[in-house]
């Protein structure tokens, strides 16, 4: 039993104010797996003040930038060594599959990586000559902390998101409080853990695990200076609100419904065998999720049927397992959630090609839901338009290019999507049209060095190197 009875504020160990611990379930069969303390508004106070003191006095401000890429690098190390660790807690925790929660280790080094060369490369302070020769003036320019950051991230992909956000945040010179899902606090307690081994100054970071209403008192806190927040569109809609009545900085990344245009000429088994990672990554609860099948009329049935052969393949099972693919939902209310969003489709006249929303035979104990594919499907249906955050797909038919196009775009949301063509090249030129903020060809992993986040209804702000450094600055000239 993996216990957190105090709460990690300002990088020491506290006891919390409410001394009740918070029994988390595992989503696989719903025994209780750990216990861990949540934070209260009292505690947020004290990580505030703690952040507030840390920054106003300099002690990490002030550091050079090079004293403080030394740090994080440091934490980076740490975190490598102990992957595997990590990836046991996020799968107990979470009900990720084994394969994913490793993968995304990798993917935690190529994400720290891309961060630390771009702050290693970072402009903090330039010095501009006037545009006019015969002036006597110069400009100083420096990049500098925003102060302290509010930091609330989502239950999916627990350390990406902390990490996407403390890395830049704390390279930049500010101190943050991580505001983290409860499901959550097994891995994070741990985060918290390695962050305490790292050497950062006294009140420079915290990481609390707490409900909705005390997330929504950090976010409101007065000494709160910016608000980063990964998570559902209607959470972000209402924390941009706040931040334009508090005039803080903001940063949302939220929720997609993203197209994957399958062109006439695309390799189709090969489509299929990259769709099984851009679609049905973690358990299919992902933002970017490639949940849209959009397949020419002239290929429609081929699509169809490779997706009906590669979801009736996948195994859905113990996210220990080796061969598992499909692992729960994180809790029955999501579980819940998903089966309605599948009766839903059939209510709304899809064709339900394979899956359902029966729960998988031996699995009733647990989060468990059958993954289901959609045929026949109109862009109107909400199974088309809403994000449903579990393994279920649908495929679209389109006429010609000019239609795909517009489907794609037909969406409140922006945030990733992707293009399968044998001609990369012409790939690109349809990826150019599409409105959204990320896009692969041909199933290539997300880049961390560019910048990652939405267009529409899919956030405000970009995430991942240089772009997302300096998300977490603002700009001061001094004119000599």
């Amino acid at each position: 039993m993996i216990t957190y009875d105090r709460l990690f504020i300002g990088g020491s160990w506290v006891e919390p104010s409410d001394p009740e611990l918070l029994e988390i379930a595992s989503p696989h069969d719903r025994s209780v797996v750990a216990r861990a303390a949540q934070a209260q508004p009292a505690d947020i106070d004290r990580a505030v003040a703690a952040a507030r003191k840390s920054f106003d006095d300099g002690v990490w401000r002030l550091t050079a930038p090079a004293e403080r890429i030394a740090v994080l690098r440091r934490f980076n190390a740490l975190r490598e060594e102990n992957a595997e660790k990590i990836a046991a807690l996020i799968s107990l925790e979470n009900g990720s599959a084994g394969w994913f929660t490793r993968a995304g280790q990798l993917g935690l080094t190529r994400q720290a990586n891309a961060y630390l060369k771009a702050a290693e490369e970072f402009g903090w302070e330039e010095t501009f000559a006037p545009s006019d020769p015969a002036s006597p003036m110069r400009s100083v320019v420096r990049r500098e902390a925003v102060g302290v950051v509010a930091a609330v991230i989502p239950w999916n992909s627990p350390f990406s998101s902390a990490t996407s956000k403390i890395i830049p945040a704390l390279v930049a010179g500010n101190s943050v409080v991580l505001k983290v899902s409860p499901e959550n606090s097994p891995s994070m307690g741990f985060l918290a853990e390695l962050l305490e081994r790292v050497g950062l100054p006294e009140g420079v970071i915290s990481v609390l695990p707490a409900d909705r209403e005390t997330s929504e008192y950090l976010v409101k806190h007065q000494d709160v200076d910016k608000i980063a927040f990964t998570g559902s569109t209607r959470a972000g809609r209402r924390i941009a609100s706040v931040a334009g009545e508090q005039l803080k900085r903001v940063s949302l990344e939220l929720g997609g419904k993203s197209a994957a245009i399958i062109l006439p000429d695309a390799d189709i088994a090969k489509v299929v065998a990259g769709l099984k990672f851009g679609s049905l990554l973690n358990n299919g609860e992902s933002c970017i999720a490639q949940t849209r099948i959009l397949a020419p009329r002239s290929r429609y049935e081929e699509v169809v049927a490779g997706l009906k052969e590669l979801v009736e393949s996948l195994k859905v099972g113990d996210p220990n397992d080796p061969d598992t693919f499909i692992g729960p939902m994180i809790r029955p209310d999501q579980q819940e959630r998903v089966r309605n969003y599948i009766q839903l489709g059939i209510e709304e006249g899809a064709r339900l090609v394979t899956g359902g929303p029966h729960i998988p035979e031996g699995l009733e104990k647990g989060n468990y839901v059958t993954p289901t594919l959609f045929a026949d499907v109109d862009n109107s249906m909400r199974i088309a338009q809403e994000e449903i955050f579990g393994p279920v797909l649908v495929v679209i038919a389109y006429d010609d290019e000019d239609h795909a196009v517009r489907i794609a775009n037909d969406s409140e949301y922006g945030l990733s999507g992707g293009v399968w063509s044998v001609d990369e090249e012409h790939a690109i030129a349809v990826a150019r049209r599409v409105r959204t903020g990320t896009l692969t060809i041909n199933g290539a992993s997300v880049a961390f060095d560019g910048p990652f986040g939405g267009f529409k209804a899919s956030g405000i702000g970009r995430e991942y190197g240089s772009v997302g450094i300096g998300s977490y600055t603002e700009y001061k000239t001094i004119t000599v």
